[in-house]
């Protein structure tokens, strides 16, 4: 069992001492000490009230070793993603750590998205792909990498490498942001999201490029998102045409298209 560590761990992470959170579950000070240093065993009314305090399953604090997961991992317990709580609702992300116990970000070239779109729970699979880290992302977000192909992005170019945040609450995602989406059947896909998950269960997808047509997702066909932070290509987009310049280039169409009209109506008059 691994109760005592996880709950000792649990504290320290909460910046609390034994005097405060034996106070918080009113028990003696003595009484959770013991329970730290497996002095004393919990019994059943014990169990549910750190279950209640810390919003983690009895089985979770009894069977699982918290200390050997992911920054990530740990916070989405915290914030209630629990497998025995929550059952299928759990996303539970597989992630890899540095020596230094830092985050890493995962790259997923795109000879390797059939096999993320089976892996991408499997621990084993996720320790396999390459890593790397960007000082300037923040070490309290979890990050991937992937590389993504197709005119259905453009203007950025084909084949980049789109860094996404990882995104645990799906219901939080705002109106127009854009994501990095694994679906069940379409794979992974890049898009700018319109969030109807509270009013009908679905996500609404549409592609940076207007001559694709836009497309629903129901939530149950979704297993990642990952949220837009930036990307990397070594292709320069497509430039806009400045106003004043597209002014210019319409014009001297116009003034084309004007000639070629004359010279026609010139060429029928002669015959």
């Amino acid at each position: 069992m691994h109760f005592d560590s996880n709950i000792k761990l649990l504290r320290k992470r909460r910046g609390r001492t034994q005097d405060e959170v034996a106070e918080m579950l009113q028990m003696k000070r003595s009484t959770l000490s013991g329970y730290e240093n497996r002095v004393a065993q919990p019994g059943l009314d014990a169990l549910l009230l750190f279950s209640d305090f810390y919003h983690i399953a009895v089985d979770t604090l009894l069977k699982v070793d918290l200390s050997g997961l992911s920054e990530t991992q740990l916070r989405q317990l915290e914030q209630g993603e629990d497998v025995f709580l929550r059952g299928g609702n759990l996303r539970i992300l597989a992630s890899t750590v540095n020596a230094e116990n830092q985050e890493n970000i995962e790259l997923v070239p795109v000879k390797a998205q059939a096999g993320y779109t089976s892996g991408f729970s499997d621990p084993e699979y996720i320790s396999e792909l390459q890593v790397f880290q960007l000082p300037f992302l923040s070490s309290e977000k979890k990050y991937r990498t992937f590389q993504l192909q197709g005119e259905s992005m453009l203007p950025i170019p084909d084949r980049s490498w789109v860094t996404g945040e990882y995104a645990t609450d799906w219901k939080e995602l705002k109106t127009g942001e854009a994501c990095v989406i694994l679906t069940m059947d379409d794979g992974i896909v890049f898009k700018i999201i319109e969030n109807r998950i509270r009013e009908e269960g679905k996500l609404f997808l549409y592609s940076l490029n207007p001559l694709f047509e836009p497309f629903e997702i129901n939530v149950n066909e979704i297993r990642e998102i990952w949220k837009f932070v930036h990307f990397i290509s070594h292709e320069i987009p497509e430039p806009v045409i400045p106003e004043n310049q597209l002014v210019r280039t319409v014009a001297s169409l116009k003034h084309d298209l004007d000639r070629l009209k004359l010279n026609l109506s010139e060429g029928e008059k002669g015959t």
